[in-house]
């Protein structure tokens, strides 16, 4: 446990770095909290909440214990997102007889997939000022991690769908996207994911990140065939919570608007399928546009057609081999 001594130190140097700047009345804060590293605190966040006049939170017994680490003790009032519209109300309160109020999930930066989305929302249209504190975000800690080479902008889904039909629509909905793609995923649930993953889009390279900035962190690239076999590998990278990045489809999809994986399997199925079979079944099971398959389909065969047109005029048009070099 953190000595006394050493927690007056901690906040002496928090109220050094931040103390100087302007932290007004009535206001509510909007602040993000360490996603599994508690050095990871901002020493303004620290500031700011030995500043606040009451801690509003996802869940106090977290809230709590994070507070005592640091030798704090303030009011908490319980907002979730069971609550959160109710609960609201007891923070507006609060704002409007002049107190600092400070927001906080259990972990990472509010209000984007957990709760407090609707508490500044109702801040803001009662006038008061809401102050967002940076930090943690394993949405952006995982994608900083990953290598999406090339990849412009990300495309954030948090957590899938439970149910088979709706969890299969949400992924073939996601894997239009030309971006990079961020899913969250519980224990419980990564063998299920990973499975559909390579099902449906077995060339697509995936990042998973397990335990980010925890003891246990593990960060691993492979393309998404390969997932169920790596994940079965060790019992233990089944253990922890789970984001995924999805990197970015390839240039030459992207452009004309179709899943790479899509275009990988109408290519393998026109081998041994006539192109309007080939086509359909590519579209199935893939997710992307029949029509938008059918036209890139008709567009390569015409490309070949025509590459074969050239190569055969180039040998017309050589000369004749003389007799010597014919032997």
């Amino acid at each position: 446990m953190t000595s006394p001594a050493s927690l007056n130190v901690l906040l002496q140097a928090a109220a050094a770095a931040a103390g100087g700047q302007r932290f007004p009345t009535g206001a509510l804060y909007v602040v993000a909290t360490p996603i599994g590293n508690l050095a990871d605190f901002s020493l303004r966040a620290i500031h700011l909440l030995a500043l606040v006049d009451a801690v509003a939170c996802e869940d106090t017994r977290v809230s709590g214990g994070l507070l005592r680490h640091l030798g704090l003790d303030k009011p908490l009032i319980a907002l979730h997102e069971h609550n959160e519209h109710s609960a609201a109300h007891r923070v507006l309160e609060r704002l409007s007889r002049g107190e600092r109020v400070a927001y906080v999930s259990d972990a990472g930066t509010p209000a984007v997939s957990d709760p407090g989305a609707v508490l500044v929302a109702q801040a803001r249209a009662a006038g008061h000022v809401v102050v967002p504190l940076p930090g943690a975000s394993s949405v952006v800690t995982a994608l900083s991690g990953a290598g999406n080479e090339g990849g412009q902008g990300f495309h954030f889904a948090a957590f899938l769908p439970a149910k088979g039909s709706e969890r299969l629509a949400a992924l073939n909905e996601l894997l239009q996207q030309r971006c990079a793609c961020v899913v969250f995923e519980a224990p419980h649930r990564i063998e299920a994911l990973v499975d559909l993953l390579a099902e449906r889009c077995p060339g697509r390279t995936v990042t998973i990140c397990r335990e980010l900035t925890k003891q246990f962190e593990d960060l691993s690239t492979h393309r998404a065939e390969d997932l169920p076999d790596w994940l079965a590998a060790d019992a233990n990278r089944r253990r922890g919570e789970f984001v995924l990045v999805l990197h970015a489809p390839p240039a030459e999809a992207v452009a004309e608007g179709l899943p790479a994986e899509a275009l990988r399997q109408l290519a393998v199925l026109q081998r041994d399928l006539p192109l309007k079979q080939a086509v359909a079944l590519a579209a199935e099971l893939s997710g992307a546009p029949r029509n938008a398959l059918y036209q890139h389909a008709l567009a390569q065969r015409a490309q070949a057609q025509a590459e074969d047109e050239v190569d055969a005029s180039i040998v017309q048009d050589l000369p004749p081999a003389s007799g010597e070099d014919a032997h």
